[in-house]
Formats: C-alpha cells, sequence, structure tokens
C-alpha cells in the first residue's frame, strides 16, 4: 500500500506541473480551476462534472463544487493559456511536422435545452449505403505528429449551423490551417476525400505549405493540356512500386503509381500518387510533395496512411473521457470543457514521450494490465494507468492549493504606569 501512495503522489505532482505549465500567467483561481479539471478527467476517465467532483473530494457539498466548476466553465477557454499550451507543444513536434485536418461529430440525440443544437451525420451508425442523421454538434480537428508519432491537437472548435454567427465549415478549417501554418513555418497537412475541394488547394498554395489529399472519383485533372477525370488515369496505369502496410488491423500489399498532373484550382504541378491494393476501388492522393524516387513515393502514401492517427484521437477522446456525455449546455463552456479534454490528451501525449525505464510510465503501464507489449497508439493504456493509481487517492489536490497564512503573532499588552 505505501508503495501505491508512493505512485500517487508521483502522479499528482506530474499533473501539477503539467497544468501549471499553462496557467502559470492565470489568477490563482484560474490556476486551482484548471488543476482541478485536469486531475479530476484523468482520475475518472470522464467529463462529466459529477464525476470529475467525486475524484477531486472536498469538503464542501457536491452540487456547489459542481456549480463552481460550472461558473468557470461559462467564462470560456482562457486565451493565455491557449496560448501557452501551443508554445509547449510545439517543442514536442518535428520542424517541419504532420498536420492531420478532420472532422466529427457529438451527438446529442435526446438533448432539448443545449445551445443551438443543429443535426449532424452520425458517424458510428452511418454506412455507405445510408446516412443517419441525429441532433448534435460538428467538431473540427487539426492534430499534429509529435516526435513520438502520437497526436495531438492545434485547433478543436464545436460548432453549429444553427449559430448565429456560423458563416461556413470551410471558414472553421481555414482557421485551423492559419493557426497550424503560424506555429509552423512549414508544415504537410494531410487530409481526406471531405477536403477535396478547389478552395482547400487554393488557400493551402497562398500559405505555402505542403499537402497530401485523397480526391473523390469527380475530381477533374488537367493531363497533357487535356481535362480527364482522376478515375480515368487510375484506370490506365498499375502499381509498380510494392508497399507492406497495416491498415485497418489487417496486412496489405499495396502497388503504388505516380504521374504528373495539374490540379483544376490553381493550374499548378502536382502529382496523382494511385494505391492499389488496399480497397475496393484504388485511393488518388494528390499533393505538391516533390517525387523524385520511388522512396518519396512510399513517404506520400506513408503520410496519407498516418491519418489513422486523428481518428484514433477522436474515437479516444470519446471513449476514455465519455466526450459525448458532456451536460453543459452553453457552447461557450463545451468549447471550454473541450479546451480541458484537449489538455488532458496532451499529458498523454507527455506521457507517451518518456522513455520505457522511467519509473512513473512503468508503474502506469504495469497498473494497465496491458495484454499485448507493443502497441502504435498508447493513449488507451496510459488513461486507464493513470486513473488506477489515483483511485487509491483519499484526497484530491486541494492541500496543494492551501492558501498561505501570515504567521501567528502572539498578542502583547503593553504595561503603562
Amino acid at each position: 500500500m505505501a508503495n501505491f501512495t508512493s505512485k500517487t503522489y508521483q502522479m499528482k505532482r506530474e499533473i501539477l506541473t503539467f497544468s501549471n505549465k499553462f496557467s502559470k500567467k492565470l489568477p490563482k483561481p484560474e490556476r486551482k480551476f484548471m488543476a482541478d479539471m485536469n486531475y479530476g478527467m484523468l482520475a475518472s476517465n470522464s467529463c462529466l462534472l459529477t464525476d470529475i467532483v467525486d475524484q477531486l473530494h472536498e469538503h464542501s457539498k457536491k452540487i456547489n463544487s459542481v456549480d463552481r466548476l460550472s461558473r468557470h466553465l461559462s467564462k470560456g477557454t482562457p486565451k493565455d493559456a491557449l496560448d501557452a499550451y501551443l508554445d509547449n507543444i510545439k517543442k514536442w513536434c518535428p520542424a517541419h511536422p504532420v498536420i492531420h485536418i478532420d472532422d466529427s461529430d457529438v451527438v446529442k440525440p435526446d438533448g432539448y435545452k443545449f445551445e443551438s443544437l443543429g443535426r449532424v451525420r452520425d458517424g458510428s451508425e452511418s454506412t455507405a449505403a445510408k446516412n443517419v442523421y441525429k441532433k448534435g454538434y460538428h467538431v473540427t480537428e487539426a492534430t499534429v505528429l509529435t516526435n513520438s508519432n502520437h497526436p495531438v491537437s492545434l485547433f478543436s472548435e464545436i460548432h453549429s449551423s444553427k449559430e448565429k454567427s456560423f458563416t461556413s465549415i470551410n471558414a472553421i478549417t481555414f482557421s485551423a490551417m492559419e493557426r497550424a501554418a503560424a506555429r509552423f513555418d512549414k508544415a504537410t497537412f494531410v487530409m481526406d476525400r471531405g477536403y477535396d475541394d478547389n478552395k482547400m488547394f487554393l488557400k493551402l498554395d497562398s500559405m505555402d505549405q505542403e499537402y497530401v489529399i485523397r480526391l473523390t472519383a469527380k475530381r477533374k485533372l488537367l493531363y497533357h493540356n487535356k481535362w480527364v477525370f482522376a478515375t480515368e488515369l487510375r484506370n490506365r496505369r498499375k502499381g509498380k512500386v510494392k508497399l507492406p502496410l497495416f491498415y485497418k488491423g489487417k496486412e496489405h500489399e499495396a502497388y503504388l503509381s505516380h504521374v504528373k498532373v495539374q490540379i483544376t484550382a490553381s493550374r499548378k504541378n502536382i502529382y496523382l500518387v494511385l494505391v492499389y491494393g488496399v480497397t475496393e476501388h484504388p485511393m488518388m492522393l494528390a499533393t505538391n510533395k516533390e517525387i523524385k524516387s520511388k522512396n518519396d513515393v512510399i513517404k506520400v502514401a506513408k503520410l496519407y496512411f498516418s491519418r489513422w492517427r486523428i481518428e484514433e484521437y477522436f474515437r479516444c477522446k470519446k471513449q476514455m473521457f465519455q466526450f459525448e456525455n458532456f451536460r453543459v449546455r452553453k457552447l461557450k463552456a463545451i468549447n471550454a470543457l473541450n479546451f480541458y479534454i484537449t489538455l488532458c490528451m496532451a499529458f498523454l501525449a507527455h506521457l507517451s514521450m518518456k522513455p520505457e525505464t522511467n519509473a512513473l510510465k512503468a508503474a502506469i503501464i504495469k497498473k494497465a494490465a496491458p495484454i499485448k507489449v507493443k502497441i502504435s497508439f498508447c493513449y488507451y493504456r496510459l488513461a486507464k494507468g493513470v486513473s488506477g493509481i489515483l483511485a487509491y487517492a483519499k484526497e484530491g489536490i486541494r492541500l496543494w492549493f492551501r492558501p498561505k497564512r501570515p504567521a501567528y503573532r502572539q498578542l502583547c499588552l503593553k504595561l503603562v504606569v
């Protein structure tokens, strides 16, 4: 038991040190609130305020603690904390990182009181043949791969077309691109077929950024001064470069080919990289990265297949922190809650970059009791191990923020004769 007490103390100290990096410019009540949110979420594996309060072990009534957290969330995301977060994660990434941009959904089918609740396509129930729409919000996310090849969020916004200030999803996506470009001089943006839009190509060209975007069957390209469908070019060629690939839990042998074309939007030269043998119809990837050898073609294909990490990132948020189960109703508060979940995900990335010989990391993995020794995405086992260690805590972190009181001064009486 003494060992668990020691590990629990170390874990609390690690969480508070991590939280203080982002809250040092905030007033003390805000610093305590951020620490409470990070600690409570990691200990409970939940974003429900009642679950968070249960882990704080405060002496006040539970309803009063929940109201306190709600009032802080209603203030929105602290700008200083967001800037400090972005500055810190830049240190974790290579100079020219890979940035994934994708959309997801937060479904609230039984919600009636949520602000500006719209209708979204439920990705968990929709299939290729049928789309299922429910009440909920759109989520636009941009993640960057760290040096440990794990994703952390650069941009995350929950939005709805029912908002009065809403313009378009493209405008929000452009905001994500601009934030990424402002933090990194040069990056490679990787996106799926939903972003095969002339506006996206023009925006990336205007920012002088590299990209790998999967094309749809409707895309036309200029080839030998003739406009042809990308599918026609795909059907003319065969893959010549072999690439062993692990995709969606299965081993594949992909065959790659490429051809120089021009995109409709800007008439700039790009490359069409074709991937055969993985899906029913060969994939078509558009990239402005220079291709001079078969290794360059392989790199482009691997960049696209690294995109599954943002999908795993979404899944981890929803499963490990019950992202879709929040109860706060105002969009400003919902986005603030999303920011604190992002900090918890960043804490998991912070742990993933520690060496395997680190005593705390080894204790976390041991507590998670994993079945497999080697995996490519470790957020699940780290989150489970952290909450397992903190389960032994009988006190929250309120004592770490004990107010400093002046030293006791004994009352002295002066006798006047």
